[in-house]
């Protein structure tokens, strides 16, 4: 991976790395993507297959350009701040966005704040190549927004801890190998304080993966069963019974990655983007209406809006910070945001909207012709609930941004096996 790494470092000027990047682009990038990019992200998206660029991506991860700042040893540059927006500057029109984006955005912010340089060594590189997919075991059954209570169990034998649990909406665990996993080590302690933070091995016995349809007919989500799974204490991140506070990072990095435009993660999850629902408003001819063209208008402007905030928490990442508690503004203002946004791609349909010719009846063929417009407005329903619901990270805005006091919780210091569960 290091040959074909750019010969760039922290001593490289500014303009130089902009050279280098730009020249790289024009020997790596195929042609029909570069001629493409001129007209926007939906002519990129007409010449270039997911499994396109899944195959070429490799190249992408070896330049370092994934992660930029990132050290060498993990599959970065170790570029400054400014030399790494100069270098995204440029990659921008060809919209090589990350893949692997729970590695990147969830696994990786807790390994760099709580894991050994043997974890890191082991795992960030295969991240950021994105040779090893990874997924996040957090939310149960009977703990999704309370995760805290959460009560899968992990009980120490030797140098192995046994897993056994049931963990539920854990999105792309049916295509992932590894897992960031809480699961409590001590039922006696304060909920909070009785957990630990773990990296599971998606492929070791004992562990079933069952898909969930989702209500646009795909799937994302998943149920995962741990039934026995041995894990080595080697892959424990941070010490026993301190897994809440390594989950932060994650969190922190979970929001971030699904706040939207410039978050630098996933840029949406359901649905096209302002500037294709405006294309796909002239070419239908609904800008006439006043009505439309206001709505239009406002969320055009709530977008470019959400990439700057999210761009200034990149910008914090970038110096060396966390997302922290101000990922989750972010998280906020999308959720709503980009369930507006499918909605109004969905009302431009007009009656199309409501019913769309298919082969047969079967549910195959509901999904593969439903309307792209259709599909977003549906998936779109998760976003306020995903990465931690609305009314939780209004919660954390207010204690951890605003100041604002905790709301009472008599069970706050309770032993975990002592508080009423559902």
């Amino acid at each position: 991976m290091t040959d074909d790494r750019l010969a760039v470092d922290r001593t490289t000027p500014v303009a130089e790395v902009t050279r280098v990047v730009r020249d790289w682009v024009a020997a790596t990038v195929p042609a029909a993507w570069r001629d493409a990019a001129a007209d926007g992200r939906a002519a990129i998206r007409a010449v270039r297959s997911r499994t396109d660029y899944e195959d070429w991506y490799p190249r992408f991860a070896a330049s370092g350009l994934v992660v930029a700042t990132w050290p060498v040893a993990y599959g970065g540059l170790d570029l400054t701040p400014a030399q790494a927006r100069a270098a995204e500057a440029e990659l921008a029109p060809y919209n090589l966005g990350r893949l692997n984006p729970l590695g990147l955005n969830s696994a990786a912010p807790a390994l760099f704040a709580y894991g050994t340089e043997e974890q890191r060594l082991r795992y960030l590189p295969p991240i950021v190549a994105n040779r090893e997919k990874w997924c996040q075991l957090l939310s149960e059954p009977g703990a999704g927004s309370d995760l805290a209570s959460l009560a899968t169990r992990a009980v120490r034998d030797g140098e192995e801890w046994v897993l056994d649990g049931e963990k539920v909406w854990t999105t792309w665990a049916h295509v992932s190998d590894f897992a960031i996993c809480l699961a409590r080590t001590d039922a006696s302690a304060p909920k909070r304080q009785g957990l630990t933070y773990f990296l599971v091995d998606l492929h070791a016995p004992g562990v079933t993966v069952r898909p969930l349809r989702h209500l646009g007919g795909e799937i994302d989500f998943n149920e995962v069963f741990l039934d026995g799974v041995r894990v080595p204490d080697a892959q424990r991140v941070g010490a026993p019974g301190d897994g809440w506070r390594v989950a932060g990072a994650t969190l922190a990095g979970e929001r971030q990655m699904v706040s939207g435009s410039g978050s630098g993660g996933v840029d949406r999850i359901g649905g096209a983007g302002i500037d294709r629902v405006l294309a796909r408003a002239t070419a239908l001819g609904r800008t006439r209406d006043p009505v439309t063209r206001q709505r239009l208008a406002a969320l055009y402007a709530e977008e470019r809006i959400r990439g700057w905030t999210n761009q200034r928490v990149r910008a914090a990442v970038r110096a060396g910070g966390t997302p922290g508690p101000a990922a989750s503004i972010g998280k906020v203002h999308q959720g709503r945001l980009n369930q507006s946004l499918q909605m109004l791609a969905a009302d431009l349909l007009g009656a199309d909207a409501l019913a769309w010719p298919a082969a047969d009846a079967s549910l195959a063929a509901w999904t593969e012709t439903l309307p792209y417009e259709v599909a977003g407005m549906l998936r779109s329903r998760a976003n306020t609930i995903e990465g931690g619901t609305t009314e939780v990270n209004k919660n954390v805005l207010g204690e951890k941004v605003l100041g604002l006091p905790r709301e009472p919780d008599p069970y706050h210091d309770a032993p975990w096996d002592t508080v009423p569960r559902s």
